[in-house]
């Protein structure tokens, strides 16, 4: 087993494992019931315990698709329906449910949260998303971005927005599979050095801008975020910072002609992407959102030790 709290947990050779393994499970199920399992049923009497301290719909629902789809099942906590909301710590959460399920994904706040139940988990835990990464996300990006003719290596992505848990991520990739990222967000909202230096070491080209078209020329995909993230007050101050990186048609005509759209939803179309973006040619968002549940099949099965490597 493997815990998946980040990209660099998995490695170069094991995320282009994952790509290649979401590609060719994608392909094999075409005409088939969504709910209907995988012919081999890789995880066949498994179940991943499902725990949400942060809403969800495209975590949750993926999760629960990919669990059925590999012959396994899920059990959903909540706080609200767990003694997580009472005080119990994740520490013992952690031991109690490696007792009784076979994996445990955790959408949190502080990553802190989900060091500490991999620390204390006998079962493979897996990142639905702290608020410094969201590995399982980057994964079905790359994904949808080789699907639509995108090769990795050497991929000038450019990021629009706030330096969130999500560029972090992009960051991250960018170093183990050998792709470019412009970076434009207004002074003070710039992504954690740490990711950028990560991205660099790896051989990545990261150049940060206070300038969208500068960040957009050139470029084959483009990304942004909701401005104010998950669990965030809304903030005036932070919306008009961003009001200049709004992905609209302007800025999408400065990247390459085939250049794709990609956003993790939801998204506040008219902030930080126009309409016209949003529900353009160019925009492969709804692709990208399903192939969350084919990322996560992938990662389920790194996870439990099933895909090779």
């Amino acid at each position: 087993m493997a815990h998946f709290l980040d990209l660099s947990d998995a490695g170069a050779d094991a995320l282009a494992a994952m790509i290649n393994d979401a590609l060719d499970r994608k392909a094999a199920r075409a005409g088939l019931p969504k709910a209907a399992p995988d012919p081999d049923a890789p995880l066949e009497g498994h179940v991943l315990a499902l725990v949400f301290e942060k809403s969800s719909t495209r975590t949750r629902v993926s999760f629960d698709i990919a669990m059925r789809q590999l012959g396994g099942s899920v059990l959903l906590l909540d706080s609200a329906s767990s003694q997580l909301g009472r005080g119990e710590t994740l520490a013992d959460t952690a031991r109690v449910l490696s007792r009784m399920v076979d994996g445990i994904m955790l959408r949190t706040d502080d990553h802190a949260k989900i060091e500490e139940m991999a620390r204390h988990a006998s079962v493979p835990v897996i990142n639905g998303l702290t608020d410094r990464s969201h590995p399982c996300q980057i994964v079905a990006d790359l994904l949808t971005a080789i699907e639509h003719g995108k090769a990795l290596p050497g991929l000038e992505v450019a990021w629009f927005g706030d330096g969130n848990n999500v560029l972090h991520s992009i960051l991250e990739a960018a170093g183990l599979m050998k792709f470019n990222v412009r970076v434009a967000t207004p002074a003070g909202y710039e992504p954690d050095p740490t990711f950028v230096a990560m991205a660099r070491a790896g051989g990545a080209a990261v150049t940060l801008t206070q300038d969208a078209a500068t960040a957009a020329r050139g470029a084959d995909v483009l990304v942004t975020d909701t401005w104010i993230s998950m669990g965030q007050a809304e903030a005036e101050e932070k919306l008009a910072a961003m009001a200049p990186y709004q992905v609209n048609a302007a800025l999408m005509a400065e990247a390459k002609p085939d250049a794709i759209f990609l956003h993790c939803l939801p998204a506040h179309v008219g902030d930080e992407v126009s309409e016209e973006v949003f529900e353009g040619p160019q925009s492969v968002v709804f692709d990208e959102a399903e192939n969350r549940i084919h990322a996560q099949k992938s990662v389920l099965l790194w996870a439990f030790g099933k895909l090779g490597v």
